[in-house]
């Protein structure tokens, strides 16, 4: 049964008296709207918190009970922990954001900012205990009520986190409280920097730093001037406190650095690296640690390292779910750099060479992560003598299974010619093998694969689909046997709708079920069971319900940690998106029954797939939003009965917002295609209205999604304009290969003919927006006719011959895989079909311009070029047509400083005003910013000029 959303009345008022009253939103409106942030539900699913984020400014932390009935507020609330036991609940209180704001405008020194305090809430009584001056804090994540926080160190500077990895929580020692929540017993440890619990709450581990003497201190910078003379590092410990009697226990202790604390399932085993190598040496030598109450040994200062290989600072050790195995990180002995060199007396160069395995732009982009990389190594706990290396320089990856538990791991590797080809590629074919942990003995069991491989929960099959044949395949570990898994299936497993010049992608695997029998893959819309361990055959578990009703199904994990598996015999949830009519909602299955689906509710929502639930118990948290309502949460237990627990956005009320619909036409070439039409809340369809048109590539899937108005990273801000009187157009497009621009043409113009035809579309006064393929999209389009009055082009490529060549500087990559193999579809290389590069490159018919059209194009796009800008630019500048390019300094391919997205809102709502309105132009189109007055007017004046 589909339900309709239930929209507040003050909102969807057709009162025209009531609509007059309303306001068009402005740009002030920005920093107070709200959206949901963290949210969580404790195990016994009786209690729920979550944020309200403002945009700038002070969040809020909410607690409510499951039925809403009980609440607590906290002002400034920022992360938050459960305690496993559903007890408790522990908060950050942060700062007040004009105060964080201050220090950073002004560039004050942090420690003149207020540190974070803690509360905690006793969830039986609702008592409130607040702490101040806290740095970071953590509690197990399996076990009871324990809370462990360090002291904010006073001239330290504060970090806006949770400390629930094991990065370094100070680098300076402070006061680590250890606090039993359910006696109140609190128990001080000085002078700690790093701190980690077991999961199950059973053992707590430390270290602690032998603090700062400034006597001290003046006779280590005299010795330290003697170069000959080592820089140790402090004296350091590492403590074991047992928490279920309180004893603490010494590890060890020097003038050394230890790190990467690690624990074991049940809290017996601990392992951790450290170096007793000198702070000043450029090369130190590590070691790795391993304690239990009856015995320990460390690695690293013996033979039993292959040689010329150390011990890895740089990957934390992790044990098996079982504890018998134990999983590291070595690396090749690292080179000191010769620090005897004069910079100015040798050349710095890059030298690039054919044969390298990737450009020189991807090496110096990852040289960091490369200098740190570590191989996998592995030692049995009851045998730690006999270490086993499985990763290689030869090797790419390597994974464990069944959660470490396994003898076996899973490794790939590609060829060199496999990493050249990522030029043109954009992937690489890669080889697998199994590895043994006890033996080190390597099965090879794919070569030059073009896929994915994933590992069954318990480690006792791989599933694979090979892009090359489209088919899914199983390889049964034990047997080593590779099987069809879609046999005689006529089913199509990969995306019906690809539209790239590349092999298409699948929809891929929703779910495992338990015990390793089978896996859940997806079609278009349905779930198929395929059995790993028997002869079975495949069964349509959503018996094509999804495909007869345009539904798309997939699965929830809900504890992927602890249960990564479905039980075929229980009730299993299933989320569901209808293709035609865009709502959302979830429906009931049994995997064993293998019967169509029942249909819990359907609504005209987005926010589904946020579905989170309680450990123990039946009760679920989510959001619901669609175009006209703001996100909320909700709880429910059976979803018949759905309660709303937060309420953003109130103002919302207050504004003209709007309405969405689909939209559908034919194409001139006879393609059906849809899109999304936003008019303001007082349509008149008496009157016209102006119109932009904002398109990248399939949008209309987002119909019932909120847009907030906000300043973008440089999208259509689209609230803003509805509300301001436009209509706004999203059409959705497909391509054909090697012809991308003709296909925006084929799409987008016959779109906006189709809405031509209502009389309140003013047809002489649309415009078109678009952000990077957008860009480029817009960019093409006023080549081809007039149609549009005014364009906007954000980070486009204009000239494909000359883009086709150039870096990514965000990831270093070559731009060529772009045009061969993903969205610019062409398909061929440039030496192959040169006439394609030139008909897809606007600049080449940039004499055709008639439209008005404004430019961004950042100096730090790591995506694309801004030179691409400046091409269009100087060509359309010497061309003498209206056009302005915006470069702001330093920022990226979508505008990250948010000063600068509240900036560019300004200019394109003064942009469109002028030409689709008829407003005044603004000084910054008539008469420009020259560099001398950079910084001194913004020009938004609005003169009585024309641009």
């Amino acid at each position: 049964m589909k339900h309709k959303l239930l929209i507040p009345v003050l909102i969807l008022s057709g009162l025209a008296g009531f609509n007059a009253q309303k306001k068009p939103l402005d740009h002030s409106v920005y920093d107070a709207w709200q959206s949901i942030g963290n949210r969580e539900i404790t195990a016994n699913g009786k209690w729920i918190a979550y944020q309200v984020n403002p945009q700038e400014g002070d969040a809020h932390l909410y607690l409510k009970n499951n039925r809403n009935t009980s609440s607590l507020v906290f002002p400034r609330g920022g992360n938050f922990d459960f305690t496993n036991d559903s007890r408790f609940i522990i908060l950050q209180i942060k700062p007040f954001y004009k105060d964080i704001k201050a220090v950073k405008d002004k560039k004050l020194k942090k420690e003149k900012l207020v540190k974070d305090s803690l509360a905690i809430v006793n969830l039986e009584t609702l008592n409130t205990e607040k702490l101040a001056n806290i740095q970071s804090f953590k509690t197990p994540k399996k076990g009871g009520s324990w809370l462990a926080y360090l002291l904010a160190n006073p001239n330290e500077k504060t970090e806006d986190k949770k400390d629930n990895d094991d990065k370094e929580a100070s680098s300076k020692p402070s006061t680590l409280v250890v606090y039993n929540l359910i006696t109140g017993k609190k128990d001080q440890y000085e002078n700690v920097v790093q701190y980690h619990f077991s999961e199950n709450g059973k053992s707590l581990a430390f270290i602690t730093q032998k603090p700062e003497d400034k006597k001290e201190n003046k006779t280590k910078e005299k010795e330290n001037k003697d170069k000959s003379t080592p820089k140790k590092y402090a004296l350091q410990s590492v403590n074991w406190l047992d928490l279920s009697n309180g004893k603490l226990r010494k590890l060890t202790e020097a003038e050394a650095s230890y790190s990467q604390l690690s624990w074991d399932e049940l809290g017996k085993q601990l392992a951790f690296v450290g170096t007793l190598s000198a702070e000043s040496d450029l090369v130190k030598n590590y070691q790795l640690y391993y304690y239990t109450p009856e015995k320990e040994f460390q690695i690293g200062k013996d033979k039993k390292l292959p040689h010329q290989w150390v011990i890895s600072e740089n990957r934390q050790p992790s044990f098996s779910k079982n504890g018998q195995q134990l999983y590291f990180g070595l690396a090749p002995q690292p080179i000191a750099k010769d620090t005897t060199l004069i910079a100015n007396d040798h050349a710095v160069v890059d030298i690039w060479n054919y044969k390298d395995d990737y450009l020189q732009t991807v090496q110096l982009k990852n040289v960091k992560k490369d200098l740190q990389k570590s191989y996998l190594s592995v030692l049995q706990t009851n045998t730690p003598e006999k270490l086993q290396t499985l990763g290689s320089e030869k090797l790419d990856s390597v994974k464990t299974m069944d959660n470490g538990n396994s003898h076996w791991v899973l490794a790939s590797s590609s060829s060199l010619e496999a990493k050249i080809a990522t030029q043109w590629a954009g992937s690489t074919d890669k080889d697998y093998y199994l590895i043994n942990t006890l033996t080190g003995e390597k099965q090879a069991i794919l070569s030059n694969f073009d896929g994915r491989v994933e590992i069954s929960p318990l480690g006792n099959f791989l599933v694979y689909f090979n892009r090359k044949n489209g088919n899914w395949y199983s390889y049964h570990i034990k047997t080593q046997k590779h099987s069809q898994l879609n046999q005689n299936l006529n089913i199509n497993f990969t995306d019906e709708l690809w539209d790239m010049p590349d092999l298409p992608r699948p929809y891929g695997i929703a779910a495992w079920t338990d015990k390793d029998e089978s896996v859940i893959i997806r079609d278009r819309y349905d779930l198929w069971e395929f059995f790993l361990n028997s002869s079975k055959k495949p069964i349509n578990i959503t018996q094509s319900y999804g495909r007869k009703n345009k539904i798309t199904f997939d699965t929830f994990i809900f504890d992927p940690e602890d249960k990564k598996s479905l039980n075929r015999k229980a009730k299993v949830l299933l989320s569901a998106f209808n293709e035609n009519t865009k709502d959302e909602g979830l429906f009931l299955t049994q995997i064993s029954t293998a019967k169509a689906p029942q249909e819990i509710f359907m609504e005209n929502i987005s926010g589904i797939r946020s579905l989170k639930k309680a450990k123990d118990v039946e009760e679920y948290i989510y959001t619901k939003e669609n175009y006209i309502h703001s996100p909320n949460l909700y709880v429910s237990s059976d979803f018949k009965n759905q309660i709303q627990l937060s309420s953003t956005n109130p103002q919302q009320a207050q504004y003209n917002w709007g309405t969405d619909e689909l939209v559908h036409w034919t194409t001139p070439k006879g393609y059906h295609s849809t899109g999304i039409l936003y008019k303001p809340e007082d349509f008149d369809p008496n009157k016209k209205y102006p119109m932009i048109v904002y398109f990248y590539e399939k949008l209309s899937d987002g119909l019932n999604k909120y847009v907030a108005p906000a300043p973008t990273p440089s999208r259509l801000n689209i609230s803003y304009f509805v509300s301001n009187g436009y209509l706004v157009f999203t059409p959705d497009i497909s391509y054909e290969n090697g012809h991308p621009g003709k296909s925006a043409v084929e799409f987008i113009n016959s779109g906006v003919e189709s809405l031509k035809k209502h009389p309140w579309v003013d047809a002489q006064h649309i415009g078109i927006q678009g952000q990077s393929w957008g860009g480029y999209q817009v960019a093409h389009l006023i080549t081809v006719n007039n149609m549009y009055a005014a364009a906007w082009s954000g980070a486009p490529v204009v000239n494909m011959t000359s883009a086709y060549g150039g870096i990514r500087w965000e990831s270093g990559m070559n731009r060529q895989f772009q045009y061969e193999k993903t969205q610019s579809r062409i398909g061929k290389t440039l030496w192959e079909a040169p006439d394609l590069y030139i008909e897809n490159s606007p600049l080449f018919h940039f004499t055709n311009v008639n439209t008005p059209v404004v430019i961004m194009a950042n100096d730090q796009d790591g995506a694309v070029p801004w030179y691409q800008g400046i091409e269009m630019f100087t060509a359309l500048r010497r061309l003498g047509k209206p056009v302005w390019m915006l470069n702001y300094n330093g920022d990226v391919h979508n505008l990250m400083k948010r000063q600068n997205r509240k900036d560019i809102q300004i200019r394109e709502q003064q942009f469109f005003d002028h030409y689709l309105k008829g407003a005044k132009a603004p000084a910054w189109m008539t008469k420009g910013i020259p560099a001398t007055m950079k910084g001194k007017t913004w020009g938004f004046e609005l003169t009585d000029e024309q641009p």
